[in-house]
């Protein structure tokens, strides 16, 4: 990857831009950093954007850092929060980035990454040093913060240890001197907080470098509460299968965020698209591509040859899960239990649109009750009753 693609490629903004252009010119080796609060125990295409920029910078000879937040996730980032974040126990951030880590390997080199945990340096903090970082804020700087203030607009609470969070992920900078920052634009607060204080402790000026925020398979940003997520460990069936039903607008931005798809590719795509091309074709191109790189192109081959083989010739798949229901149950409660759909709410409205059916057959009925045979829910998900 080129300079001018590091510092444009999946990248939303880059802070400040004339910084970052004169220390890539300068042909030095950089130090840059991603840091992750490992609050979940896996890994989803949108974690992967940050991965890949870092690996990029790897590949250009760059000293990268991973920093593992082993102290700060034990406070919660409040970042896009709604309300207060739960903090974890020390165990738990342990065994998340043990299984963070064997899933990571799958966009990270490992040998070619330092890995750190900012309890290292936090946990040592004493009141007054911890009062001296806080003196290079205000209280107004926190309250702009978008979350905060829709918080408080609706008197719910914000508690005085969520101010304190940029402040420690901002120190994380200051401990590793970096030349750069890479996070989500979500993150852009926060690493300029640590811009700030690199400044106010003598240390190199760094830049910032945010990475575009891609959205999951309902248009809403990725995330675990909004079940619309692609994690890494789906099976090449499942992940192809979710890859298939991203809205058409995001198909450039999957290219250009998750693939190693060359630029003039899709744009070549986008250009495509815009000239009436149907967009199916370049989904499949796009869902062919991401399973390979995390199942391999014999898999990514053989999910796509299934796709064709149950949605065109509408055809039962081949292993679809059998669950053995009991006479009387609700279908409702079966799709619901099966994760079939994600809520009552929500399988409801399956049933009013026609997108339930057993063994052929449109069911309405909210109160039909199950039987053996074939249930297919939406497009693309099957279950076999017994």
């Amino acid at each position: 990857m080129t300079d001018t693609e590091l510092l444009t490629r999946a990248v939303a903004k880059v802070i400040p831009a004339d910084l970052a252009k004169q220390k890539l010119a300068s042909g030095k080796k950089l130090r840059i950093y991603w840091g992750i609060d490992p609050t979940g125990a896996r890994i989803h295409l949108g974690h992967t954007v940050p991965m890949r920029k870092l690996q990029a910078f790897a590949d250009a000879g760059h000293h990268v850092i991973l920093v593992i937040g082993s102290f700060t996730a034990m406070i919660g980032d409040p970042t896009d929060r709604d309300s207060i974040r739960q903090p974890l126990t020390k165990k738990q951030v342990e065994e998340n980035f043990r299984t963070y880590k064997e899933q990571a390997k799958r966009v990270l080199d490992f040998s070619r990454i330092e890995v750190r945990y900012n309890h290292e340096w936090l946990a040592k903090l004493t009141y007054e040093e911890i009062v001296d970082h806080a003196s290079n804020f205000t209280v107004q700087q926190m309250e702009e913060r978008a979350m905060f203030a829709e918080r408080m607009s609706k008197d719910k609470p914000v508690s005085v240890h969520e101010f304190l969070y940029p402040l420690m992920v901002g120190y994380d900078s200051v401990v590793l001197d970096v030349d750069c920052e890479i996070g989500g634009t979500d993150q852009e607060f926060n690493m300029l907080a640590g811009r700030t204080m690199q400044k106010a402790y003598g240390k190199r000026e760094k830049f910032v470098l945010t990475v575009k925020l891609i959205e999951g398979t309902d248009g809403r940003k990725m995330s675990k509460t909004y079940e619309n997520c692609v994690y890494l460990d789906d099976s090449p069936k499942d992940m192809f299968g979710k890859l298939l039903r991203i809205e058409d607008k995001l198909i450039t931005t999957y290219f250009e965020c998750c693939t190693d798809v060359p630029v003039h590719r899709y744009k070549e795509i986008e250009q495509l698209m815009k000239e009436g091309e149907n967009p199916k074709i370049f989904k499949m191109e796009l869902a062919k591509a991401i399973v390979a790189m995390y199942h391999g192109k014999r898999e990514a081959d053989h999910a796509a040859e299934e796709f064709e083989r149950v949605f065109h010739s509408k055809e039962v798949p081949e292993d679809i899960p059998e669950v053995s229901v009991k006479k009387g149950t609700l279908l409702i409660d079966v799709i619901v239990d099966q994760k079939l759909a994600p809520s009552k709410s929500e399988a409801r409205r399956l049933f009013d649109q026609g997108g339930v059916k057993l063994n052929d057959k449109v069911i309405n009925a909210i109160d039909a009750k199950a039987e053996k045979g074939i249930l297919k829910v939406g497009k693309r998900r099957f279950l076999k009753l017994c």
